[in-house]
Order: C-alpha cells, then structure tokens, then sequence
C-alpha cells in the first residue's frame, strides 16, 4: 500500500464523522521538502471556511503524529477545493451536471484524450459530456484528471450558494 493510500485510510473516517469529505490528497516531494496536500469540503455542500481547514488540519495533524506515515519531515497543507474544483468520484460530476468541465483521459476515446464541455449527466461510472458539437461517453475509470471551467455559470451558482449559507446561519 502507498503512503497516500494509507493516509487516506488513516483520515477519511475522521473526517466523515466530522462532516467534511476528502476530495483529493497528494504527497508532493520536492527533494529536500515534501509537501502533504489534502483538498477537503463539507458534506452538507455550505463554503468551506478559514475555520473549517483549521478544524481538519489539527485532526489529521494528531492522527499522522500518532501513525507517522511519511518518514522525515513535511509540511501539511489543507485547502477548499475552489470554484473550479476537481472532479474525483462519478458523484461529483452527477452534483455539476450542467456545467462546463475539462476532462483528460488515460486513453484515447474517439481519437481523442482531451475534452471541454458541458457534462450531461452520469449513468453507473459513464459520463456523458457534450463537446464540439458531439456527445462523448467517458469511462469514469478512464479519467487522468478532471476538474470544472470557471464560466459566468459556475460563478453565478457559487454566489448563489454563499448567499443561501449565509441566510441559514443569520437564521441559527
């Protein structure tokens, strides 16, 4: 089992139970630094907060004190997944349906490993993605990367959230 997998393991059922759900984490070795990359949000969808990443920073910095996974010394950095955020589980492009993405593939699909375009939906682990006029159904276990294009749209649908969880804590 590789390091990022067993950190996954050690951390995500801590983090479920307090409420966030880990979108990707990376282990980054710069020769004489490494790096501990964990990419969080909340499981009830509100903005992830200043305060949020501290509260997830703290657990995972006591669970790996008590593992010690990565041998010598690391930074540990945890950040929201942003506007334009990856896209990681097949549930992640169903909650986005709608909305501009990039997505590369492992292998070419249709003569192509690169696509831009509005995600239609997910059926089991195919997604379907309309692209220069055309619909491409897309593996999930074929993906290299993906993540969403920053629009007008996506923007407006941000903001849009920000206010709702606004409106909901003035009223707590």
């Amino acid at each position: 089992m590789d390091i990022v997998t067993r950190i996954t393991a050690m951390i995500v059922p801590s983090l479920d139970a307090m409420g966030y759900r880990v979108v990707l984490i990376k282990l980054l070795d710069r020769g004489r630094s490494k790096t501990l990359s964990i990419m969080a949000e909340r499981t009830d969808d509100e903005v992830m907060s200043f305060d949020d990443c501290t509260d997830i920073s703290r657990t995972v910095s006591a669970l790996l004190d008590v593992e010690d996974p990565i041998p010598g010394q690391y930074n540990l950095e945890v950040m929201s997944p942003g506007i334009d955020r990856p896209l990681t589980r097949p549930e992640d492009f169903t909650r986005f349906s709608g909305f501009e993405a990039k997505v590369e593939t492992m292998l070419p699909i249709a003569g192509r490993k690169r696509f831009r375009g509005l995600i239609e939906g997910v059926k089991g682990e195919v997604v379907t993605l309309a692209a220069d006029g055309e619909t491409f159904q897309i593996p999930f276990g074929q993906m290299k990367a993906a993540k969403l294009v920053l629009t007008d749209a996506l923007m407006d649908a941000h903001i849009r959230a920000g206010e709702t969880d606004k409106k909901k804590k003035t009223k707590a």
